[in-house]
């Protein structure tokens, strides 16, 4: 069981390294979050920067517990944790842009519509 604590020690030790990182982003997040829930509109999604920050925070000190006490289940969670923010980064990057895209077909119609009814 040692050599088991000694590999999760060893394998966790990337992560551990960065955790002040993951944590600060984490509560930047949050700090984010709460900001963006003082707009009337903000509230909407805010909930959506503070539980981003929430998630960083939960794997920060998970992949410490995992770096100290070789725990595996710490490091198993610290990764899903990991998985789960990369996802919604990603959603939230591709819905983005799709809305970039809508916008700007929305705002070059308009402009093309404009400069026809001109001529």
């Amino acid at each position: 069981m040692d050599e088991r604590n000694a590999l999760i020690r060893d394998l966790s030790q990337p992560l551990a390294s960065g955790k002040g990182w993951i944590k600060f982003l984490g509560i930047i997040n949050i700090i984010d979050g709460v900001f963006t829930a003082l707009s009337l509109i903000g509230l909407l999604w805010a909930w959506v920067p503070i539980w981003l920050g929430v998630l960083l925070l939960q794997a920060g000190n998970a992949i410490e517990r995992a770096q100290l006490a070789g725990d595996e289940a710490a490091m198993r969670l610290s990764l899903d944790k990991l998985r789960i923010y990369f996802t919604v980064q990603g959603v939230l990057l591709l819905v983005g842009i799709a809305v970039t895209v809508l916008f700007m077909f929305l705002f070059f119609g308009t402009i093309m519509a404009t400069v026809s009814q001109r001529l």
